[in-house]
């Protein structure tokens, strides 16, 4: 044991004193100057300096070394230096830049800066195919804060966020860094090993922060930035941006750097508005610094988001390079403020390799064996970017705070207090035992409490118990809900039985049963709340009920990347059911509700006759293009835009105690979602089956089609629904159509009409077709503004609707609610 400690004590004192370059940048008020670039010439080994002004260089041998200081507004420093002990210390002070125009020349009335702009334009394309591929080394840092957080949010206790709120309820709520290797093959491949990963207040943690979300280029025509961004050296960038030229100035090779200020046309345009600093003669982006709005981004979370970007030359590649990136953000809904920063720094470039589409696959993102139990000793020597006293306080407090609360002791009596019954949890308690990872309960549900024409109004008791069985999310959770209707006096419950393997091909298998009044569309298109308003207001009982006694097994999982199976049996008693009520707050006498039949709603006979059956599904869906990012036991897909999603269904329903009931149904689904550069976002999703042996089936085995009779609907877009269309009008037992198409513009066409690009308001078309052998093809065309609201609150939509089924049908009007 000695000697061991021996070792590590001389390993500890070999770790700090190697390799080190040290010191501060201030200006010439001596006030410290952050994210300055720090770069060994002719290299990409560099660092930036932190909030504080301060830096750290990681060098190994002791020689003579030229440092190249560089910050926006900055007088580029060079300084030899001859290392002969480490740590080695040098300060720098850094002049503002003259930025001058009196050397522009104005040989004509045009704007200067519409001129090299338009230069830069015409480069782009060779520009951003300067680099086919590289390898780097790259590192993120991720801070959020948040200021005079509520106490609750929404109802709900939020605490002390795992102890990173002070007594003003302020502070940072997360941090992390990662080390990576990182591999790029143009156009849009890019894989990260990530060596390093440190979570504040999570030993155990893997950060988030990747390669993959900071990859901005501004090279492209659009930047995924929430919204596609429009670029301000894109190919159409005049039709978004006015630019003004404030100035130039020589870098330390004698370039001449234009600087321009980038101003939109519109303010609610998918744009940003600031700096960008160009290289005359090479037409290439020297450094940005660029911002935009939440509401030009599409993250109603966000004021306001500035990003950095900094190049450097590399004579050996002739080319520039992004060599660190910085995202500062404000944010702030349901009152809750704060801000942020996410830093990135590349170095260590190998630009155009022997890199070839046989090196990248599906995963993107992956972490080497014990990446998250680094040392600090290992994080000080590795780290580009030093710590700030506040984010060392915060590593330093928030791992002493870890170690507190995952003792028995403290977990113990935090649920003591916590599990006590107080009355306010007489609609709903629930009971920790946080050691050992369960938690039980129960809830009323407000949700619980609705009507409909077949049990009157109904109010609901859940249970709940989950027991987590691991810190990668298996678990096993057992619920149970019972169900009482007043009008028919019945008792009805349902349970549970859930387990999780995994998070990798996160295998589910359930078990459930119980009795239950369900729709006869599965889908269940008819809200109970909507069903509750128009019967009580209106007299209009859409929702059509059946009682369904059963027990079913569920079972899914990844077979492999991109392929997810899911599969169900289950053994089925189901019995009609008729109108218990007549209930309404607002009786009509020349109005009276319809019967609970779907096929006939002004008949009073059962829909079908009682019976039992056996039915099976077996489903397969094909997520093309799949990427996913590997931590350790965990999987996390991300779905690509360019690929569209197909799904194949087979179902069969057997042993029906009424033989004509059995059946066999094959059916199949694609559907995708993707955007059109900076027009918008477009949607589709297609349906198509067939029936066989199914003559005279049981009304609720039809295939149903979504309709929509309410005139209300809290689904964010229309692709899954006939909104002018009865709930039953067109359902079958035969084959089938379903086509939805729908373009949302996203302010592209109302965001460039004077007076109305003020509203921020968002153009959107949609197309529906339907059809079946039975019927003429039904037709839906829609017209409709989204992001109707102010400010942050933008919930409302509003659709025109015109049906046709051979020939003209009806015209309506559609409310789209969407923070429910």
């Amino acid at each position: 044991m000695v000697k061991k400690l021996l070792c590590l004590a001389f390993i500890s004192l070999f770790y700090f004193s190697s390799a080190q370059i040290t010191g501060t940048i201030t200006n010439t008020k001596g006030e410290p100057l952050p994210f300055v670039n720090i770069l060994v010439e002719n290299t990409y080994k560099g660092t930036t300096s932190n909030n504080d002004g301060y830096y750290e260089l990681s060098v190994i041998e002791k020689k003579s070394y030229t440092l190249v200081y560089t910050y926006l507004g900055y007088k580029t420093v060079k300084k030899t230096v001859n290392i002969t002990t480490f740590p080695f210390n040098i300060d720098i002070i850094l002049e503002e830049e003259s930025v001058s125009l009196s050397e522009v020349l104005l040989e004509s009335e045009e704007n200067p800066a519409n001129a090299i702009i338009r230069q830069t334009i015409a480069k782009r394309k060779e520009n951003l195919e300067k680099i086919q591929s590289f390898k780097a080394d790259f590192y993120s840092r991720g801070l959020i804060r948040i200021k005079d957080a509520p106490e609750k949010i929404l109802g709900q206790e939020i605490g002390d966020l795992g102890g990173g709120l002070d007594s003003t309820r302020s502070g940072i709520i997360y941090l992390s860094e990662t080390i990576s290797k990182i591999q790029y093959l143009r156009p849009d491949q890019l894989k990260e090993k990530i060596t390093a990963s440190k979570v504040s207040g999570d030993d155990n943690g893997f950060s988030f922060n990747n390669a993959q979300d900071v990859d901005y280029n501004f090279y492209n025509n659009t930047v995924s930035f929430g919204n596609e961004i429009v670029s301000p050296i894109a190919n159409n960038a005049f039709s978004y941006y006015r630019y003004k030229l404030e100035g130039i100035f020589y870098d330390d090779r004698g370039n001449l750097i234009n600087k321009i200020n980038v101003i939109p046309k519109r303010e609610n345009d998918p744009v940003f508005a600031g700096t960008i600093y160009i290289v005359e003669d090479q037409w290439t982006l020297y450094a940005i610094e660029l911002d935009i709005t939440g509401t030009q981004a599409r993250i109603p979370a966000a004021d306001v988001i500035s990003l950095k970007q900094s190049f450097s030359y590399s004579e050996r590649d002739s080319l520039w390079a992004l060599i660190s990136q910085s995202i500062d953000f404000k944010y702030g809904i349901f009152g809750i403020k704060g801000d942020g920063r996410f830093t990135a720094v590349y170095s260590n470039y190998e630009f155009n390799t022997n890199l070839s589409s046989k090196d990248f696959g599906a995963e993107i993102v992956s972490f080497e064996n014990q990446a998250n139990k680094k040392d600090s000793i290992f994080w000080k020597q590795i780290r580009p970017v030093p710590l700030t006293e506040e984010e060392r306080t915060d590593y330093v407090k928030k791992d002493s705070i870890q170690t507190v609360r995952e003792s028995i002791t403290y977990l113990d009596s935090v649920d003591r207090a916590e599990n006590k019954f107080k009355l306010g949890d007489v609609l709903g308690y629930t009971y920790k035992n946080s050691y050992k990872k369960y938690s039980l309960g129960f809830d009323i549900p407000i949700s619980g409490v609705q009507f409909n024409t077949v049990q009157g109004f109904t109010t609901q008791l859940n249970l709940f118990y989950t027991k987590q069985l691991d810190e990668f999310r298996r678990y096993f959770n057992a619920n149970a809900s019972i169900q009482y209707g007043f009008s028919d006096d019945r008792l009805r419950a349902t349970a549970s039985l859930t387990c999780k393997f995994n998070n990798i091909n996160r295998r589910f298998l359930t078990l459930s049963g119980g009795v239950r009044a369900e729709q006869f569309n599965g889908s269940n298109p008819i809200t109970p709340i909507g069903n509750t308003i128009a019967s009580l207001f209106f007299e209009e009982n859409y929702m059509k009920l059946y009682e369904r006694r059963y027990v079913q097994l569920n079972y899914s999982e990844e077979l492999f990347n991109g392929f997810r199976v899911y599969s169900n049996v289950s053994y089925e008693n189901r019995t009609a059911l008729f109108n218990t009520t007549d209930q309404a707050f607002y009786p009509r006498a020349d109005k009276e509700y319809l019967t609970n039949n779907p096929i006939d709603p002004t008949s009073t006979d059962a829909p079908f006759e009682e019976h039992n059956i056996v039915k099976f599904n077996l489903t397969g869906q094909i997520n093309f293009g799949q990427k996913y990012l590997s931590y350790p036991d965990s999987k996390f897909n991300i779905s690509s835009d360019k690929y569209p999603t197909l799904v194949l269904s087979y179902e069969k329903g057997l042993g029906a105690t009424v033989e004509d009931y059995n059946f066999d149904q094959i059916k199949a689904r694609l559907y995708q979602s993707f955007n059109i550069a900076d027009k918008g976002r477009f949607r589709y999703n297609l349906r198509a089956g067939k029936f066989f042996n199914a003559d005279d089936i049981a009304f609720m085995d039809y295939q149903h089609f979504n309709g929509n009779q309410i005139n209300v609907s809290r689904q964010g877009n229309y692709t899954n629904v006939f909104n002018n269309l009865g709930y039953y009008d067109l359902s079958t037992n035969d084959s089938y159509l379903e086509m939805h198409a729908e373009h949302d513009f996203n302010g592209f066409i109302l965001g460039k009409i004077p007076g109305l690009n003020k509203l921020n308001f968002n153009l959107i078309l949609g197309a529906h077709n339907l059809s079946t052998p039975d019927n003429k093809p039904y037709q839906e065309f829609t017209i409709g503004i989204d992001n109707i609201g102010w400010g942050k609150w933008r919930f409302l939509r509003f659709d025109y609707i015109r049906s046709y089924q051979g020939g003209f049908q009806g015209d309506a009007f559609l409310f789209g609610l969407k923070f429910f």
